[in-house]
C-alpha cells in the first residue's frame, strides 16, 4: 500500500493531456494558430475600420441631402468621351462610360506593356554588347529615361506631337500610314465585328500555341528529333485566326487611310493623346525592363556561356536555349511589378486629355456628385486588373521554371 501511494503522485504528473483538448494556452503557445489569430484579428479591424470611415461618409452626405449608392450608374452619361473602342454617345449609361474607360486604359497598358518589353529587351542586351558604341549609348538610355520625371517625359512626347506637320503636310510612311499633329493614320479593318473577332481568335490561338510549343520541346528534348506532326500542329494554331474568320466572321477587308479634304478618311487614328501617353510610359519602364534584363542574363553562370560555345552554339540559340531560360527565373517577378507600375500610372493620361478610367472617372464624379462611389469603382477596377496581371505573371513564371527531368 505505501509503495503504490508513493508512486500515485508521479504517475499522475505524467499523465498526459486529453488529445482533441483545444485551451486558450495550446492556441498561444502554438505558432501556426497565434499567426492565424494574429491575421484575424488585423482584418478585423480593417473591416470594422472600413465600416466606421463609410458610415461617417454616408451619415455626412445624407446631411447634406447627397444620395448615396451605386443607382447613377443608371443614369445617362451627359457627356462625350472623344476616343474609344466601342460606341458611345451622352444619352448612354454611366455604366457604359465606366465600360469604354475600362477599355482604353487596358488598351494603351496593353500597348505600352508590349512596346515598352521590346525596348527594355534591346536596351538591356545593349548594355551587355562588346561594341563600345552600343553599350554606351544603352546606359545613356537607362540614365537619362530612369531619371526623368514620368509626367514630364510624358508632356514632352505630347509636345512633340502636337508640333508634328499638319494634315495636310502629313509625314507619309511609304503611302501606308501617315504621321500628322492629329495622330498616326494606318491601315485598319473595315467593320469593327471583324476587328474585335480578329483579337478574339489571336488571343485562343495564343493560349493554344504555347502548350503545344512546350510540348514539341520536350518531345524534342527526350527523343533528339523534330516531331513533323507536332510541327504541323503548331502551324495550325498559327493559322487559326485567318481559319476562324474565314469561316465565321465576316469577310476581312482592309481599309486604307486617304486625305478627304482636312482630315484622314478610312483606316484608322491614334491619337496624340494615345501616342503621348504609351510613349511615355513606354520609354520609362523600359529603361527599368533594361536593367532586370541585364540582370538576368548576368544572373547565369559564364561557364554556361562557355559551354554552347563549346558544342558549336551560336550567339542566337545560346541565348535562346541556354540563357533566357535560366534567366527567366530572375526576370520575371520583377517584370510583373513594372506591368502593373505601367496599369497604375495609365492614370497620368488625364495630364494629356486622354480619356482613361481616371480621366472618366473624374468627369462622371464632378458630375453624380457620387465620390465615394466613383472612388471605389476606380479603386476596384485598378486592383481587380492589377491582380489579373500578377496572376498571368506568375502562372508564366511557373510554365518557365527549370524542371528537374
Amino acid at each position: 500500500m505505501s509503495e503504490n501511494a508513493g508512486h500515485a503522485p508521479a504517475a499522475r504528473a505524467a499523465r498526459p493531456a486529453p488529445r482533441g483538448r483545444l485551451t486558450l494556452s495550446s492556441l498561444w503557445n502554438d505558432t501556426g494558430k497565434r499567426a492565424w489569430l494574429y491575421q484575424a484579428a488585423i482584418l478585423s479591424g480593417v473591416i470594422l475600420a472600413g465600416y466606421f470611415l463609410i458610415s461617417n461618409a454616408q451619415d455626412a452626405l445624407a446631411r447634406q441631402g447627397i444620395t448615396t449608392g451605386f443607382s447613377f450608374l443608371g443614369n445617362q452619361a451627359g457627356f462625350e468621351i472623344g476616343e474609344r473602342l466601342v460606341d458611345f454617345e451622352s444619352t448612354h449609361s454611366v455604366l457604359r462610360a465606366y465600360q469604354v474607360a475600362i477599355l482604353n486604359t487596358l488598351k494603351v497598358s496593353i500597348a505600352s506593356i508590349v512596346l515598352a518589353t521590346l525596348i527594355g529587351l534591346v536596351i538591356g542586351m545593349g548594355r551587355l554588347s562588346s561594341n563600345v558604341l552600343a553599350r554606351t549609348l544603352a546606359s545613356a538610355y537607362v540614365e537619362v529615361f530612369r531619371n526623368t520625371p514620368q509626367l514630364v517625359l510624358l508632356i514632352f512626347c505630347y509636345t512633340l506631337l502636337t508640333k508634328l506637320p499638319a494634315v495636310r503636310e502629313a509625314i507619309s510612311l511609304r503611302d501606308i500610314a501617315y504621321l500628322s499633329n492629329r495622330g498616326l493614320s494606318m491601315p485598319w479593318l473595315a467593320g469593327d465585328r471583324a476587328a474585335w473577332l480578329l483579337l478574339a481568335t489571336i488571343v485562343a490561338s495564343l493560349s493554344l500555341l504555347w502548350p503545344v510549343v512546350r510540348w514539341i520541346d520536350r518531345r524534342r528534348f527526350t527523343t533528339g528529333n523534330r516531331q513533323v506532326m507536332a510541327s504541323a500542329a503548331g502551324a495550325a494554331l498559327v493559322a487559326l485566326p485567318a481559319l476562324l474568320l474565314a469561316v465565321l466572321g465576316p469577310p476581312l477587308e482592309v481599309s486604307f487611310p486617304a486625305l478627304r479634304g482636312l482630315n484622314f478618311a478610312g483606316g484608322t487614328t491614334l491619337s496624340p493623346e494615345f501616342l503621348a501617353l504609351t510613349l511615355g510610359l513606354s520609354l520609362y519602364i523600359a529603361a527599368f525592363i533594361a536593367e532586370i534584363v541585364r540582370s538576368g542574363i548576368q544572373s547565369v553562370a559564364r561557364g554556361q556561356l562557355e559551354a554552347a560555345h563549346a558544342v558549336g552554339l551560336g550567339r542566337f540559340d545560346t541565348y535562346r536555349r541556354v540563357v533566357f531560360p535560366q534567366a527567366m527565373r530572375v526576370m520575371v517577378p520583377p517584370a510583373a511589378i513594372q506591368y502593373v507600375s505601367i496599369l497604375k500610372n495609365s492614370s497620368l493620361g488625364v495630364a494629356v486629355g486622354y480619356p482613361e478610367l481616371f480621366n472618366v472617372n473624374n468627369t462622371i464624379v464632378t458630375l453624380s456628385g457620387q465620390v465615394v462611389e466613383g472612388i471605389t469603382i476606380m479603386m476596384t477596377v485598378y486592383l481587380a486588373i492589377s491582380f489579373a496581371i500578377a496572376a498571368l505573371m506568375n502562372l508564366y513564371n511557373k510554365m518557365v521554371q527549370i524542371r528537374e527531368r
